[in-house]
């Protein structure tokens, strides 16, 4: 009998877990890093990341909580990281906020791992390369929300529309260097960004469903954070159509886990 032929190599993806979810998203997902996973399961058309065929080996890091040190991946030990959505500011001056923008700074400048970064993630991608963050002026964007592609937004998506969810009132204000921007709203100018080989990254949360929308939008509305009209405005769009798959695939082929890799 032959021997049995090697196993594929998997895209070693490290989730950077930059909050902790509401009590309904914990109760059943755990972490973030579970929040993603379901996501890319999904994508994938997988019941399991566990499957042996899948091309993603996860693994999950706590930035904010606990030893610096040891909360960070080896990049020599990854292939691609991504860094989640948070309720913290990304410009604050927090030490673990600071220590992951230079951590992120670090992967960006070695050039092989590929980064994605999603809300606040999207915000430490872009202060990492030396942009400028902070709170937007035209406030809250909540709930689904439609994008506006430009050519190249289309062309990285494969897709001439797409809408995704929405919760943030902080923004990345200036374009990095280098990077090309992708997609705009009416609030968020700087929606998503992408660098060929090196980085992308969107504002909104492919990784949200309805339901986890819902709670956080009513946990912000009852402790006083959201106002009687933008809640209302939200919870009218939260179960609106959303591609939240379709921007997990692109992030798949970004990182060479999907059917090919974007370029330029």
């Amino acid at each position: 009998m032959g021997s049995a032929p090697p196993a594929p190599h998997k895209v070693r993806l490290a989730i950077l877990e930059a909050d902790t979810p509401v009590p309904g998203i914990q109760a059943k997902y755990k972490t973030y890093g579970g929040v993603f996973r379901h996501l890319f399961s999904r994508a994938l058309s997988l019941d399991s990341l566990d499957s042996p065929d899948s091309p993603l080996a996860i693994t999950h890091h706590d930035v904010v909580n606990g030893d610096f040190a040891s909360a960070y991946p080896d990049p020599e030990d990854i292939d691609a990281v991504l860094i989640t959505g948070s309720k913290h500011n990304s410009f604050d001056a927090d030490p673990w906020i600071e220590h992951l923008v230079q951590y992120t700074r670090r992967v960006l400048e070695g050039g092989r791992v590929r980064v994605v970064g999603v809300c606040f993630g999207h915000q430490i991608v872009a202060r990492a390369l030396g942009a400028e963050v902070g709170r937007n002026t035209r406030g809250w964007e909540l709930s689904v929300v439609p994008l506006e592609l430009n050519d190249e937004g289309k062309k990285v998506f494969g897709r001439s529309t797409l809408s995704i969810h929405q919760m943030h009132r902080d923004a990345v204000l200036t374009l990095p260097p280098g990077c090309t921007p992708l997609a705009s709203t009416d609030v968020c100018a700087i929606q998503a960004m992408y660098i060929p080989d090196r980085m992308i990254s969107v504002q909104g949360h492919p990784e949200f469903t309805a339901d986890m929308v819902r709670e956080i939008l009513e946990l912000r509305k009852y402790g006083g954070i959201l106002g009687d009209d933008i809640f209302a405005d939200g919870m009218r769009r939260v179960g609106d159509h959303h591609d939240g798959v379709e921007i997990a695939r692109t992030f798949l082929r970004f990182i060479g886990a999907g059917e090919e890799k974007v370029e330029a």
